[in-house]
C-alpha cells in the first residue's frame, strides 16, 4: 500500500474506534471547540491528490534451463550476429558471470522474477557432481532466484536425495559423502515446482505452482508459475529413483490448475516446463523457423489462457511467437540453451484494469564473461556484446570447492593416441561409447559367476568427448566429465533371446522410435545387424560373439551400468537378467582401462551393421 494511503487508512481506523466507544449517552460526548476562521487566517491547504493508479505494470521474467552444475565456464561460445555482418563467436557461461548477468537484468526493473526450467543439477562436471551438486545449489542460492521446475536429471540420485537438495541436511543417500565442504548444507532458498510429479497419496512431490505479486503506485498484479518436468521422466532415469511416483500429462496438468490460479488473482500464467523443441535458426532469431519436437503436442493442448511457456530439456535456444504456428495458442515460447551460456530476458505488460497481458517480448542474452582456449582454438571477448564481471560471492564459493577437487581433477590417468568422440555414425555407434563398453567388459571379466562376455553402454550416459592434451594425456577430471553419474557396474545372466529382445527395444520402446532410436553401444567381440525395414520384433539379426553365432537358448554374462540394470532408458528386458553381481564404479572402470592400455588407441565403430 502507498504510504499516504496507509496513513489515511490507519487514521480512519482510529476514528472508527473512537466513535464506537462513545456509547449512546450524548451528554458524555466531548466536542472540541474549533474557532471560526478570521479574515486574516490563511485558507486550509487542499488535500494532496491521490496518486494516479497506473494503467499497466511492466514485469520482467529472467529464465534459464539445463544448467547441469556448470559452475566453471564450460568453454562454449554462441555464434551471434556481428555488427559488420556475418557472425562472431562470443564466449559464454560460468556461474559467477551468470549471477552478475541476472543482477544486471534485475536492475532494469524491480518487478522481476527469476526461474529455471529444470536440470539445474545432475549430469554435472566434477566440481558439482563430486559434491552431490551441493555447490550448484549454493551458487544458485546466491543468485536469488524464485523457482526451479524440476527436470529429469534432478531425479538422477533418487527422490530422497532430491528432497535433500531442497530441504538441506547431511543425510547420506548415495555412495558419495554429503556435506564434505559445507557441514550444514542449507538446501535451496528458492522453490522447487513439480506439478505433474504425483506421489502415491495423490499429493505432488513439490508444490505445483508459485505466485509472485508486483506493485506500482498502489496497483498490484500477480504472475502465476506452473512448474513441471516431462511425463517421460520414468523412462530416462533410474527406476528405483522414481519408485512410487507418477508423471502426469503436462498439458492436462497445467490446464486443470489454471482456474484455481485465476481464482487466486493471477493476471498472467507462465508454464515453466522441462520439455522442449528445436528450431533451424539462431539463438535469438524471432522467426522460430523449423520449430519441431516433443513440446509441440503439449503447446497445442494448452489452455490459451497461458501467456508464456519457458522450456528446456533439448539444450537448444529459441524465442518463438507460437501464434505464428498456431493462432489459437498465442504463447510466447522460450528456451535459453544450456549450461548457463544464455539468459532469457522476458518482458510482460499487464493491464491493471482488464487484468490481462497486453504485450510480451523476449531476448536471449549471452552470458559473456571470459575468453577461453580449447585445443587449438581461442575464443576472445568481444565488445560487440555486453561483458559481465564476476559475482565475488559466487566466485569465492566455486573457488572453495575447486580447491578441494583440484588435485583430483588434474591427476593424469593415462593417454590416448586420438580424441574419442560421442559423434554417432550411421549405425548410431560412437568411438567413445564403444571405448566405455570395452572398459566395462574388462572390469567385469573376473566377475566370479562366469566371466562377463558382453557389455552395453547407454549413449545418454556419455556426457563429453575425451580429448587428450598435446602430449596425449587425459585427466581424471576429463573422464569424470564423460561419466558423471556415479553408476556402478552390474553383471547379469541373459539368454540370447533376451539380448535380442533388449536390442529390439532400441527402436520401439518408450521414447525410442524407428526414426530416432536409442542404440546401445556394444563391447568388442559382439556384433549384430539391424534392419529398419523389418517389423518390430524382427529387426535384429546375425548376433555374433567372438565370431560365433549366438543362439536364443544359450546363456551369456552381460555387463551394464546400474542405470540400465533396473530398466533405465526403458530397456526393461534388462530386468529379466538373473544372478546379478555388482562391480566397480563406471568411472573407475574407465580409468583402469585407460591406464592399463596407455597409450590407448580409440576403437573402431564397426560392431553394428545397418542392413540396406
Amino acid at each position: 500500500m502507498h504510504a499516504s494511503l496507509k496513513h489515511f487508512a490507519l487514521a480512519g481506523a482510529v476514528v472508527a474506534t473512537l466513535t464506537a466507544c462513545g456509547g449512546s449517552d450524548n451528554s458524555n460526548n466531548f466536542v472540541p471547540f474549533v474557532p471560526p476562521p478570521t479574515a486574516s487566517s490563511p485558507p486550509a491547504p487542499a488535500p494532496a491528490p491521490a496518486p494516479a493508479v497506473p494503467g499497466a505494470i511492466d514485469v520482467k521474467l529472467i529464465a534459464f534451463n539445463d544448467l547441469h552444475g556448470n559452475l566453471e565456464p564450460p568453454k562454449l561460445s554462441i555464434n551471434a550476429p556481428a555488427k559488420a555482418g556475418g557472425t562472431v563467436a562470443v564466449p559464454a557461461g560460468g556461474a559467477a558471470y551468470m549471477a552478475s548477468a541476472i543482477a544486471s537484468l534485475k536492475a532494469k526493473n524491480p518487478n522481476n522474477a527469476v526461474v529455471s526450467a529444470g536440470d539445474m543439477i545432475g549430469a554435472s562436471p566434477l566440481v558439482s557432481a563430486l559434491f552431490l551438486d551441493e555447490s550448484t545449489i549454493e551458487a544458485v542460492n546466491a543468485m536469488k532466484i524464485d523457482f526451479n521446475a524440476v527436470g529429469n536429471h534432478e531425479f538422477d540420485k533418487g527422490q530422497t536425495e532430491l528432497l535433500r537438495m531442497k530441504n538441506g541436511g547431511c543425510a547420506k543417500n548415495t555412495a558419495l559423502e554429503p556435506c564434505r565442504v559445507n557441514k550444514s548444507f542449507p538446501g535451496a532458498n528458492f522453490g522447487f515446482l513439480a506439478a505433474n510429479t504425483v506421489k502415491s497419496d495423490g499429493n505432488t512431490l513439490f508444490p505445483a505452482t508459485g505466485m509472485k505479486s508486483f506493485t506500482k503506485d498502489g496497483a498490484t498484479v500477480k504472475v502465476a508459475f506452473i512448474g513441471m518436468t516431462l511425463k517421460g521422466t520414468p523412462n530416462i532415469v533410474t527406476p528405483a529413483g522414481v519408485a512410487g511416483l507418477s508423471f502426469k500429462d503436462e498439458a492436462d496438468t497445467a490446464n486443470a490448475l489454471i482456474p484455481q490460479l485465476k481464482s487466486q488473482g493471477a493476471d498472467a500464467i507462465v508454464v515453466v516446463i522441462h520439455e522442449g523443441g528445436t528450431t533451424t535458426v539462431g539463438y535469438n532469431d524471432k522467426s522460430c523457423a523449423g520449430l519441431s519436437g516433443d513440446i509441440l503436442p503439449i503447446l497445442n493442448k494448452l489452455d490459451p489462457a497461458v501467456d508464456v511457456v519457458i522450456s528446456g530439456h533439448t539444450h537448444r535456444s529459441y524465442i518463438c511467437d507460437y501464434a505464428k504456428t498456431n493462432p489459437a495458442r498465442p504463447f510466447l515460447l522460450t528456451s535459453a540453451g544450456q549450461y548457463g551460456t544464455l539468459l532469457t530476458d522476458i518482458n510482460l505488460t499487464i493491464d491493471t484494469k482488464t487484468r490481462k497481458v497486453t504485450a510480451k517480448s523476449a531476448d536471449n542474452v549471452i552470458v559473456q564473461g571470459e575468453a577461453y582456449t580449447s585445443g587449438s582454438t581461442t575464443v576472445a571477448l568481444t565488445d560487440q556484446y555486453p561483458v559481465f564481471g564476476k559475482n565475488q560471492e559466487v566466485a569465492a564459493l566455486i573457488s572453495q570447492y575447486l580447491s578441494i577437487a583440484g588435485p583430483l581433477v588434474q591427476r593424469v590417468v593415462g593417454s590416448l593416441t586420438a580424441t574419442a568422440t560421442r559423434t554417432q555414425t550411421t549405425s548410431k555407434e560412437s568411438v567413445l561409447g564403444n571405448l566405455i563398453a570395452d572398459a566395462q567388459l574388462a572390469a567385469t571379466k573376473p566377475a566370479g559367476k562366469g566371466e562377463a562376455q558382453i557389455a552395453f553402454m547407454n549413449p545418454g550416459g556419455v556426457r563429453a568427448d575425451l580429448a587428450p592434451a598435446g602430449d596425449g594425456s587425459v585427466t581424471y577430471g576429463q573422464i569424470f566429465a564423460v561419466q558423471p553419474f556415479g553408476n556402478s557396474l552390474v553383471v547379469k545372466t541373459m539368454t540370447g533371446a533376451q539380448i535380442k529382445a533388449v536390442l529390439e527395444q532400441q527402436f520401439n520402446s518408450g521414447a525410442n522410435t524407428v526414426s530416432s532410436p536409442r542404440v546401445l553401444l556394444p563391447s568388442k567381440g559382439f556384433s549384430y545387424t539391424y534392419n529398419l525395414s523389418q517389423p518390430a520384433g524382427s529387426r535384429i539379426s546375425n548376433m555374433s560373439l567372438n565370431g560365433t553365432a549366438m543362439t536364443d537358448g544359450a546363456t551369456y554374462r552381460v555387463t551394464m551400468n546400474s542405470f540400465l540394470a533396473t530398466g533405465g532408458d526403458n530397456f526393461t528386458v534388462f530386468n529379466q537378467g538373473t544372478d546379478a553381481l555388482g562391480g566397480d564404479q563406471d568411472v573407475d572402470a574407465l580409468e583402469a582401462y585407460i591406464k592399463a592400455n596407455s597409450p590407448l588407441t580409440p576403437p573402431a565403430t564397426d560392431r553394428i551393421t545397418v542392413a540396406p
